[in-house]
């Protein structure tokens, strides 16, 4: 999830919604901005993604 800003001059800029990391500013086009997004490895989600991961294998290991 993504904040998107567009600026004064038409350039936008974008913003991780987990980790509040500016992952770019000035971008020209659109394109460029989903571009930027898409290579962001975000930090935050990673860790949530991974301790939700941690919970389910422990949650089926004690059904079992």
């Amino acid at each position: 999830m993504y904040s998107r800003t567009q600026n004064d001059n038409g350039t936008y800029n974008t913003r991780c919604l987990y980790c509040f990391m500016t992952i770019a500013s000035a971008v020209e086009t659109v394109d460029e901005l989903n571009g930027l997004e898409a290579r962001h490895v975000c930090p935050e989600r990673a860790l949530a993604n991974l301790l939700a991961q941690e919970k389910q294998i422990q949650e089926h290991a004690q059904r079992n």
